[in-house]
């Protein structure tokens, strides 16, 4: 390929790696500041999300360009390909971020209600897909993509279980509904997250094995 394709393509994996950066530092200020419970720190990660949605425009077009001028074949066109199914998959984690910081402010109203222990747990698990995933895209690591794949059902049964306790407590305790509300959300938003992790190592698999792995739950793809 020309010198003009290669300088494009540096540029394209030098965006991407950016919007990485972005998305996984607001799902961590995110996460941490669940328990601020601060309206700050939602207005700060709603700025912020405006970077990562300049940044997936840029990077859409980018590839298009990429794909009209220069007509990439083999890696070269999985890799373009893979790089927009991953910038969308990013651009929605920015906004899960921006979510889950906008329900945990709502939470300040309610200083007394708990937040479950096993919220946390979800929390950590959700946020070490989302950056396992983004490493097995920078090292190219099947066996890294693989491994996130098979979590996410274990983050779905966390899930399951939180949203079963939060519907028994606003069964048996009124004053409980509306936080409790506001925690569901959260939770269905981590849950939203750990699917896009997965979705982001199923295009790591396709990137590095030429295979697409969608929709195969639980398949380990071979190099």
């Amino acid at each position: 390929m020309t010198l003009p394709f290669l300088e494009h393509m540096d540029q394209l994996h030098s965006d991407i790696l950016t919007m990485c950066g972005i998305v996984e530092e607001n799902l961590s200020a995110a996460v941490t500041g669940l328990k601020s419970r601060s309206i700050e720190l939602a207005e700060q990660l709603a700025a912020r999300d405006r970077n990562v949605n300049e940044l997936d425009i840029q990077i859409e077009d980018e590839c298009l360009k990429i794909l009209a001028l220069y007509h990439p074949v083999a890696n070269d066109l999985r890799r373009v390909a893979t790089v927009l199914k991953i910038t969308g998959e990013l651009e929605r984690v920015g906004d899960l971020a921006v979510n889950i910081s906008e329900r945990s402010a709502s939470l300040c109203e309610f200083p007394d209600f708990p937040l479950p222990e096993a919220l946390e747990t979800m929390c950590e698990a959700s946020l070490s897909m989302l950056r396992r995933s983004i490493a097995a895209f920078i090292e190219l690591d099947l066996a890294a993509a693989n491994e996130v794949c098979a979590e996410d059902d274990v983050v779905d049964r966390m899930n399951d279980s939180l949203i079963a306790d939060l519907r028994a407590l606003m069964g048996s305790t009124p004053e409980a509904v509306e936080p409790g509300l506001h925690l569901f959300s959260i939770v269905r938003h981590l849950e939203r997250v750990a699917d896009h992790a997965t979705n982001i190592s199923e295009d790591v698999a396709y990137l590095v094995s030429g295979d697409i792995v969608r929709h195969h739950h639980g398949r380990e793809v071979q190099a």
